[in-house]
């Protein structure tokens, strides 16, 4: 049995827990009768409603952070710990966090080093324990999937990781993002109390995010654009240190302007999306960059910074600018909202590209890797 540790989908419903739940969907989709499930229930974890309950599944209750530091002194002190999984020939940790399992293949999935990049984007704990643990595991894992292109560059300079561990493997759009009727748009925008012109951001509220700059951007663009009375609405929860950037939106004057919808539904969401006049992921550093791939899939047009894995995902059909350049930013986002051409070209061509990423392709293309891994087990 290949097992799947589910743990990020059982306690977060955004970034790794959503590419954690929908890896392990479409796996079991495409071989329902090799994969089981384990996770860290904690406290306040709930399954993932799109798995179904009829697979075998073993749990732990743990706190987040004992968890951690289990596994990492774990894996600094050789012991396995294989009776967790008994029954597992292969195990897959879908996030940062690998456990020792003697003579058992191990599969990690390497989202980003951002910690390891921009490490004052981070909690001081949490910079140390990956800074800590991550080259371990890496250098542990018999595999390791990277999300991009980007994301393995970065693991082969920082850590030295023979490129040939490491598969690229890219996520995909949930088949729910598509473009919505315009009912249920209309329906949003009452739910909602949408503005009737806006930016759209999808995303944690978290400092590479690089929102400090985009409300900069907000501000031009207001004066640009004054019969638009454009407004940026955040999806997306709060992550960390983002007392700044709430500060900065009263100190600039942005209240009316700026509204945060917290966590919308994924039956809302594509609706949300589509409502927009455009939507903007200025971020300094994306490992993957989903959201570029879900705005794109519902017939949104998208400006995103030219960082890290963004091209890889956006291909030709985003507009893309300097980060930190805020007069470029602004530019660019300038540019989409006046001239209709582009906009319309670049709406088509983000359905095609959006169209290049499947979840089956993911799962049958990480069945790859393990079965290569399993192989080379029974070989010896």
């Amino acid at each position: 049995m290949i097992t799947i540790d589910i743990s990020a989908a059982v306690h977060s419903r955004a970034g790794l827990g959503r590419y954690c739940a929908r890896l392990a969907q479409a796996l079991i989709q495409e071989q329902p009768e090799r994969f089981g499930l384990f996770y860290n229930q904690g406290a306040n974890g709930r399954f993932p409603p799109n798995l179904p309950a009829t697979v075998p599944a073993t749990h732990i209750s743990l706190g987040y952070k004992p968890w951690r530091m289990a596994v990492l002194l774990a894996q600094l002190s050789g012991l396995s710990l294989h009776r967790l999984v008994p029954h597992t020939d292969l195990f897959h940790s879908t996030e940062h966090l690998l456990m020792p399992l003697r003579g058992v293949p191990t599969v990690l999935t390497v989202h980003d080093l951002i910690y390891k990049l921009f490490p004052a984007y981070h909690k001081k704990l949490n910079y140390w324990y990956l800074n800590t643990a991550m080259p371990l595991f890496c250098r542990k894992a018999d595999a390791i999937i990277a999300v991009s292109q980007a994301s393995k560059q970065d693991c082969v300079k920082n850590y030295n990781i023979d490129p040939n561990k490491i598969h690229v493997i890219y996520e995909a759009a949930s088949s729910l993002f598509q473009p919505p009727p315009s009912t249920r748009i209309n329906y949003v925008r009452q739910t909602y109390s949408l503005p009737e012109h806006f930016l759209l951001h999808l995303s944690t509220i978290e400092p590479r995010k690089n929102l400090s700059r985009l409300l900069d951007a907000l501000l031009a663009l207001r004066q640009l654009l004054p019969s638009h009375s454009l407004s940026l609405v955040l999806v997306g929860g709060k992550g960390w240190l983002y007392d700044d950037f709430f500060a900065k939106i009263e100190r600039l004057g942005l209240q009316d302007a700026v509204q945060p919808l917290g966590w919308v539904e994924d039956e809302d969401l594509p609706a949300v999306i589509a409502a927009a006049d455009l939507a903007v992921q200025p971020s300094l550093y994306e490992g993957f960059g989903l959201p570029i791939l879900e705005e794109m899939a519902c017939g949104q047009v998208v400006a995103a910074s030219h960082a890290s894995s963004h091209p890889e995902v956006g291909g030709d059909a985003v507009a893309y600018y300097d980060p930190e350049n805020v007069e470029e930013i602004t530019a660019v986002i300038h540019r989409l909202l006046t001239n209709k051409e582009e906009y319309t070209h670049r709406r088509q061509l983000g359905f095609q590209q959006a169209a290049k990423f499947s979840w089956q392709r993911t799962a049958q293309e990480t069945i790859k890797v393990y079965d290569q891994l399993l192989q080379k087990k029974i070989k010896g």
